[in-house]
């Protein structure tokens, strides 16, 4: 049965020291409108991976400026997901999932929990493939006051072609539809709007607050760093997608030129991503009983403050992703003033400014290439850092999200449209 999930009350007049206070002033205006209007966010978990993140934050700030906003995750047997993570694959282009066992589960788990929901919200927000089938079961009986909004994180412009016909016809019955980015957005997807809204950090979370670097390198010691080497990072799922086989290949690399070097690979398991604990299992076999290879995750106790101190205390920030939605952790990082060497790969250049704020590369090769730089100029690491820092700050932190959905909001309250269909958030 579908779960409310509770959050803590935030209130924007605190962002105004890291956001600007005209920023906050631009947002409550365009809340003005939405005064008591019922929002209403739905996903599949409540911890692990940005989508969760994100929610904590814009839910309670989303309060703050007068809407009613609940936040809701449907629950699911281990089957749902095992088959979820499977089309979650295929929608990002791996060939080769199988979608046809489990897609009953998938289906039948879909049409249990709609039973659960009641009420006219005005707009629902559902995420991502695992509850789309939502709005089929709910638009007639919510009606036509309800606006219905599929907020897709991940890379949907060249799906496996089984996957993308299982999804459409339940993502062709949004009013809009968000991205990441246009480019994200599949050719030919029939919903009225499309909006292109990047995620963002909360910069006053536990992960984000700013940290001494002192107390950052006290904590990661306790984790049997040592905080007087260099130290590379990668925070992220343990995933095919993230590839932590070729940061530690990219490790090993500059381990010949730099012997002192230590690396950290973090990651949260979540309870929608199966593939999780397999593929953390592989990272520890992959690095082979090298002691200057940490591999930790929330199952070792490692929290968001922790996370927050490996950032913060790390030489150089790494996500090597081969494939992404977007990839929060590269803010994150960026954030904590620290040089970013990442894929060059779906909504990360976005955050990335090359050779400003840090590296893209394309391989294990360029990768270490990239770190042994770093590592090699600590100047100019150092006034990177600060570069990515200011770029977070004016593009991707909450603020700038809240106001996106609250243009979105207005547009389709408004019954408008922009250019062909687009609205420009």
């Amino acid at each position: 049965m579908a779960k409310t999930i509770k959050t803590t009350a935030r209130s924007l007049n605190d962002y105004g020291r890291v956001a600007g206070d005209h920023t906050i002033e631009e947002i409550r205006a365009l809340a003005a409108p939405f005064r008591g209007a019922e929002v209403l966010h739905i996903n599949s978990t409540a911890y692990g991976g940005g989508v969760s993140e994100i929610l904590y934050t814009l839910v309670p700030l989303m309060k703050d400026v007068g809407l009613a906003a609940t936040w809701t995750v449907i629950e699911a047997p281990p089957a749902f997901f095992d088959f979820t993570k499977a089309l979650h694959n295929a929608l990002q282009g791996m060939a080769g999932q199988d979608l046809t066992t489990g897609l009953d589960r998938y289906l039948a788990t879909n049409e249990h929990e709609a039973a659960h929901f009641s009420g006219t919200p005005d707009f629902v927000v559902v995420h991502d493939p695992q509850p789309a089938p939502l709005a089929s079961h709910l638009r007639e009986r919510f009606g036509s006051k309800t606006k219905w909004i599929w907020r897709c994180h991940i890379d949907l412009s060249s799906p496996a072609e089984e996957a993308w016909d299982l999804v459409r016809p339940f993502v062709e019955r949004y009013d809009a539809a968000i991205f990441t980015m246009s480019a994200y957005a599949k050719e030919g997807l029939r919903v009225p709007r499309l909006a292109m809204i990047p995620p963002s950090i909360d910069p006053l979370s536990p992960k984000n607050v700013g940290m001494p670097v002192g107390t950052a390198r006290e904590i990661v010691a306790g984790y049997g760093v040592d905080p007087s080497r260099p130290l590379l990072v990668q925070v992220s799922r343990f995933d095919p997608w993230k590839d932590p086989l070729g940061v530690v290949d990219a490790y090993r690399m500059v381990k010949r030129e730099i012997p002192g070097v230590q690396l950290a690979l973090i990651g949260s398991m979540a309870a929608d991503d199966p593939e999780g604990i397999a593929y953390y299992r592989m990272s520890a076999e992959h690095a082979a009983g090298d002691p200057d290879v940490h591999i930790l995750s929330n199952l070792n106790g490692v929290g968001n403050a922790d996370v927050n101190a490996f950032q913060t205390a790390a030489d150089v920030v790494v996500q090597k992703s081969i494939r992404e939605g977007f990839g929060l952790t590269v803010s994150e990082g960026l954030w904590k003033g620290r040089p970013v060497v990442a894929g060059d790969v779906g909504g990360i250049p976005l955050q990335v400014e090359e050779g400003k704020s840090g590296f893209l590369v394309k391989s294990v090769e360029e990768c270490a290439e990239k770190i042994l730089y770093l590592l090699s100029n600590p100047e100019k690491a150092r006034q990177m850092g600060l570069a990515g820092k200011e770029h977070v700050r004016r593009r991707f932190l909450s603020t700038r999200h809240l106001a996106d959905y609250l243009r979105l909001f207005s547009a389709l309250a408004q019954d408008r449209v922009a250019g062909a269909g687009e609205v420009a958030v």
